[in-house]
């Protein structure tokens, strides 16, 4: 039969089992996202392909949104309305000679009373171009663009909150709003996906998406808010496995004589469930960043097949136009050259200029302007975007690499690497690949 003193001493044990339990939870969610920032590599703009990415830049938009409170110009904005209150309560109790008591007591607290935002797909520049962004659904982090209290006499009292006023009201309220202003620079990491109305890329919501947040920090900041949070849980879990121990002996005064050894024991323990899980949470990384390595090269053959397809077809179609404009042309020459004749021949009277005109008629009817000029740009203009798109394509795919390479080259992961079979990737090299540029020729 379990006596009351053992059974305080497993109630204590699986309690500090279950509260260390929940921290290493945490702090391995906190290492996992630390580690999947780390291991994404920023992508430009331009050259976002379908996935998980990450970027930097500026939010940007056409038609900015005006903040509730600042006024400010932004894309995304949250605002709350907070009243203050003071409130008395009364509570009764017996005493052991049975006498009952009461026991005032005052609470201090603050209620919301107002609450609003709005945010719009806006788009993140940078230096090679821009991405659409649907912030709706992604984790945010704004700046505070606005903060003030004030008391009935200040107009913004009513005005921006409400008439009524919350149960023991001291008359005092708190106006605060957080935003992503315009021209803001922000860090963004979330999915990739093409988008309805153009041949674009996009960044939105996605079940499947490990991460989808939106940040005002930049990567360094954030890196070292999830590097604490990891650390920070980790330690709690170690105390509470220690405490779980520690408060059986001291109702119980199980173990006394083997104190220190019990003590160490259960961190022991605990940093060993620890090192199993992290070895398992680090071979699932390892293993997912492969496969996007993988991916990336995939997508250079992709880019690549793109450039095949496109550039011939759109150089042939901008040859059709040169030569439907030489032809043009040269009608036109000589039709003006048969009105020159017909207008010096005076003594044969009125000239009927015949032959060409039909001709002349049809390809004006038919074709109403000259567009070779504005073909000869666009085909330009595709030939730098495909080739900018596969440089950009080819480092991502080095970026990603290296990072993998990184991974596997230091210690301890290259003990694990080497357990699993995981290899390096190698650089792209241009040389080392039999794939040449697609040449636009119009030659004859």
């Amino acid at each position: 039969m379990i006596t009351e003193a053992q059974t305080i001493t497993i109630v204590f044990l699986a309690l500090g089992a279950f509260c260390s339990s929940v921290c290493m939870h945490a702090a391995f969610r906190a290492h996992r996202k630390r580690r999947y920032l780390l291991d994404t590599p920023t992508s430009k703009a331009d050259g976002v392909f379908i996935g998980d990415v990450e970027l930097k830049g500026s939010a940007e938009i056409g038609v900015p949104l005006t903040s509730y409170l600042a006024q400010a110009q932004c894309v995304v904005y949250y605002w709350k309305v907070t009243e203050h209150w003071c409130r008395e309560s009364e509570s009764t109790y017996t005493d052991s000679k049975g006498e009952v008591h009461t026991v005032t007591t005052i609470e201090t607290g603050e209620d919301t009373v107002a609450e609003g935002g709005d945010s719009a797909p806006f788009f993140l520049c940078d230096d090679s171009g821009q991405v659409l962004v649907r912030p709706k659904g992604a984790r945010l982090e704004l700046v505070k663009v606005f903060s003030q209290d004030c008391e009935p006499d200040d107009p913004l009292y009513y005005s921006k909150g409400p008439r009524r006023s919350v149960s023991g009201s001291v008359q005092r309220r708190t106006f605060y709003e957080l935003a992503i202003p315009i021209h803001q620079l922000i860090y963004v990491q979330g999915r990739a996906r093409e988008r309805l109305d153009i041949a674009a890329p996009e960044i939105a919501e996605d079940p499947e998406a490990r991460e989808f947040f939106i940040s005002t920090r930049t990567e360094e900041q954030i890196s070292f808010g999830f590097a604490f949070e990891a650390w920070a849980y980790l330690l709690l879990g170690a105390l509470f496995a220690a405490g779980g121990f520690g408060m059986s002996e001291q109702f119980v005064q199980y173990f006394a004589p083997q104190r220190v050894v019990g003590y160490s024991a259960s961190i022991g323990a605990y940093f060993l469930v620890y090192a199993f899980f992290w070895t398992w949470s680090l071979y699932n990384s390892l293993a997912t960043l492969r496969e996007r390595v993988r991916r990336a090269w995939s997508n250079i053959d992709v880019e690549l097949k793109r450039r095949c397809d496109l550039l011939p077809n759109l150089a042939a179609s901008v040859k059709g136009l040169r030569d439907h404009e030489a032809e043009t042309q040269k009608v036109v020459a000589l039709l003006r050259s048969q009105a020159a004749l017909a207008a010096t021949d005076v003594r044969g009277g009125s000239a009927r200029v015949v032959g060409l005109a039909p001709l002349f008629t049809a390809l004006a009817e038919r074709y109403p302007e000259l567009v070779a000029q504005q073909g000869f740009l666009k085909l330009q203009e595709e030939l730098v975007r495909t080739e900018n798109r596969i440089a950009l394509s080819r480092t991502y795919y080095n970026g990603i690499a290296t990072a993998f390479n990184a991974r596997i080259a230091g210690f301890p992961h290259m003990l694990l690497a080497m357990l699993a079979g995981l290899r390096a990737f190698p650089m792209f090299e241009a040389t080392r690949l039999e794939r040449q540029a697609e040449r636009v020729s119009f030659a004859e």
